[in-house]
């Protein structure tokens, strides 16, 4: 970041000044610093701890397959613009590089030097290959033998082998041998199969008694048994050396909308490149790897020395997930089971008999919503008994005409889809949005579409040029004389796996004029209506960002007016150039911006003279925080508006994006509940500098510990239990 703090000196000419802004790329980089912090923090349970080193590294494979990519296609492309931050291409790959080199030592340091030790403690032992007894190793011979040499395919490279393709995120081998009889040495290739488990259990009778501590698991990883039995792969042949490396490529996808007559098929397409890959953007090299082989790799792959990152210790860390599978709950976190809301529970299970199914009175989920909005809070709330529930009972409620939805992600296995059918084979009129654009869910998207195709759902792949990523099921049910909407409107997606680990607010409602708006957008997804204007609801790319705008300066104008003015938003980005411009005027005529930013944010607090009056703080605990709230305060009328957007330019501009203002006092007591525990979190907040970093705040001598996630675990438990 030396760019950047460099900059940070210079007597700023404007608002729109480079040193007001910073880099989206190292943003980014500063959060996943904190998903690493929380494997380092002495608070965090041993499991636990290897499950945020496992996300620190799978974070960074998806940011070099899609962030470093497109820097490094800028950079072949020859653009030399500059972002925001006032870094051009090639700049911002030398930050990334500087910045990222010494987290990934502190990772791999953290895991020899303490966690590893740490697991041995507690009797899970990753040990070498060379540690083990000759009755582990004649085990390991028999396992190589019987199941691992079987799917192993050495690769040789010489003038009659070309060099093999490294397919991405794969770790290999990179295997020296001799000629006894030429005396040449050669290089070849051997694949680490992924179809087989990383770390290699060894059964319990073999695990050693002498020692003390005890043993509940003890293993080796899978390429140390590989790299002890090379003489199999390559008899007759001296092995010399051998040398890990991994390699990631540009996984994006390249998909020209307006020249594909067939969406599905132009992305199956791509999708079969992905699995092949892009070119090169990173390798991981053991360190000790000698510089002709290192030299041979670099020029191969199309790599230069800046793409390329010396591991000391084991490649591949997000294999560390494994171990999550052990059943040591004193290791983890405490399990948290998701309550059903006291307003559900109590209902009556949904009838499917017709005569039941019209009284308006009966105490199903239909009429709760007829008499208040409910608010639901996952993990904190069920997924299954409230949003599902919803989708489920539509799906066999024989007054129920017509079901419509969006679908982003979803679970492989999703009961949400298998209600759509349902519906649809009970006769009902059914339309999904399936957004087969949704990047690492294409395919499996893809396979949905086709389900849902051969059930009789209608279903459409989105707009040209836009991503729907907006969370909406409507639901249009004839009640006696008249027909009445129910819909849901969510900051997360219908999937009940990530509904578990996700923060996400979601509102269940038959307000009559949102269930217009959401009938008049689903005519825009699905039709040619070109819908301009909503009742109520906030559309992206149409109405969301001027409103936003007018919001701002409204609490502006207040502050002006000595009313004050007051911002709390809660989102997961914020990168937005005009609208980190407008918070720094609303913070110069005294406007009070508290911004609850889990990851990247491009603003800089606390900067005299421009952000004064602007703080932010990031989250980062058990669960993902994904949930968006917008406050504003309005002169005293306050507005809370929520949805899936975050404020950046792609879901202001390119995606399809729902926003709704809440007017429930009830729940608007929820969301600012919900604001204040965030902005009070002294154990999982970290408060945001104007150089960018983080510090983490922690609770002083005496002092209690607000965990924000905690507080509102408990919460959900209490109201379950009444």
């Amino acid at each position: 970041m030396a760019t950047i703090e460099q900059s940070q000196g210079q007597k700023p000419s404007g608002l729109s000044d480079p040193a007001h802004y910073i880099s989206r790329e190292l943003s980014w980089l500063e959060f996943n610093r904190r998903v690493l912090h929380e494997a380092l923090d002495e608070r965090t349970p041993l499991l636990e701890a290897l499950k945020f080193l496992a996300i620190f590294s799978n974070n960074l494979d998806e940011y070099f397959m899609v962030r470093v990519a497109a820097l490094k296609q800028q950079i072949e492309a020859r653009v030399t613009s500059r972002s925001p931050d006032g870094l051009a291409p090639t700049e911002h790959l030398q930050a990334i590089s500087n910045t990222l080199r010494p987290m990934v030592t502190q990772q791999h340091q953290s895991f020899r030097h303490n966690l590893q030790p740490q697991m041995a403690q507690q009797g899970i032992r990753l040990v070498n290959y060379s540690q083990l007894t000759q009755g582990q190793r004649n085990y390991l011979q028999h396992y190589f033998d019987e199941q691992i040499f079987p799917v192993l395919t050495p690769l040789a490279v010489d003038p009659g082998h070309p060099f093999p393709y490294i397919s991405n995120l794969s770790l290999n081998l990179a295997v020296v041998v001799e000629d006894p009889n030429t005396r040449m040495t050669h290089f070849a290739r051997v694949k680490v199969p992924r179809v087989l488990p990383r770390f290699i259990a060894l059964p319990e009778s073999l695990w050693s008694t002498r020692r003390r501590s005890p043993c509940h698991w003890l293993g080796v990883p899978l390429e140390q048994v590989i790299a002890h039995h090379l003489s199999a792969l390559f008899p007759g042949m001296i092995i010399h050396h051998h040398y890990l490396f991994r390699i990631t490529r540009n996984a994006d996808l390249a998909v020209e909308e307006d020249e594909a007559d067939d969406l599905m098929l132009a992305i199956e397409q791509e999708l079969r490149k992905r699995r092949l890959g892009g070119s090169a953007v990173r390798m991981e090299i053991e360190h000790t790897t000698p510089a002709p082989v290192r030299t041979m790799l670099i020029q191969e792959l199309g790599l230069s020395e800046v793409d390329v990152y010396d591991i000391d210790g084991l490649l591949g860390l997000g294999d560390l997930m494994t171990f999550m599978g052990l059943p040591m709950p004193s290791l983890k976190a405490p399990v948290w089971v998701p309550t059903v809301p006291p307003a559900i529970d109590g209902l009556s299970r949904p009838s499917v008999d017709e005569a039941d199914a019209d009284q308006e009175d009966a105490e199903d989920l239909f009429s709760l919503l007829r008499r208040q909005d409910q608010l639901f809070h996952h993990p904190y709330h069920s997924f299954s008994a409230t949003v599902q529930r919803f989708i489920t009972q539509a799906a066999h409620d024989p007054n129920v005409l017509a079901i419509k939805m969006t679908l982003y992600r979803t679970s492989g296995d999703s009961p949400i889809v298998n209600a759509l059918i349902s519906a649809a084979e009970n006769g009902k009129q059914v339309a999904v949005l399936v957004e087969l654009k949704a990047r690492f869910d294409e395919e499996n998207n893809i396979n949905w579409a086709r389900k849902l195709e051969q059930s009789g759902v209608h279903v459409v792949y989105g707009l040209m040029g836009l991503k729907t990523h907006t969370k909406i099921v409507l639901v249009v049910r004839r009640e006696r004389d008249q027909i009445r909407r129910y819909f849901h409107l969510g900051t997360g997606n219908y999937n009940p796996k990530t509904a578990r680990v996700y923060t996400d607010l979601g509102l269940l409602s038959a307000r009559p004029d949102l269930g217009a708006d959401i009938s008049e957008l689903f005519n825009y997804l699905t039709g040619y209506a070109r819908q301009q204007q909503y009742r109520k609801l906030l559309v992206a790319p149409i109405t969301l960002r001027q409103h936003l705008v007018e919001l701002i300066r409204r609490e502006m104008h207040h502050a002006g007016q000595g009313r004050g003015g007051r911002i709390v938003a809660k989102m997961n980005s914020l990168v937005d150039p005009e609208i980190i411009t407008l918070l720094y005027q609303a913070s110069q005529v005294g406007v009070t911006i508290e911004l609850i930013v889990r990851g990247v944010c491009c603003l800089r607090p606390g900067l005299e003279g421009v952000s004064d009056n602007i703080r932010v703080i990031s989250v980062v605990g058990q669960f993902l925080e994904h949930s968006r709230i917008f406050y504003f305060q309005n002169g005293g009328n306050e507005i809370f508006l929520l949805g899936s957007a975050d404020w950046m330019p792609r879901n202001l501009d390119r995606r399809v994006e729902a926003v709704v203002p809440i007017e429930d006092k009830t729940i608007r007591a929820e969301m600012k509940l919900i604001l204040d525990l965030a902005l009070h979190d002294n154990r999982q907040a970290w408060d945001m500098q104007p150089d960018g970093t983080y510090v983490q705040r922690r609770p002083q001598p005496g002092e209690e510990i607000h965990s924000s996630q905690a507080i509102l675990m408990q919460r959900a438990a209490q109201a379950a239990h009444w």
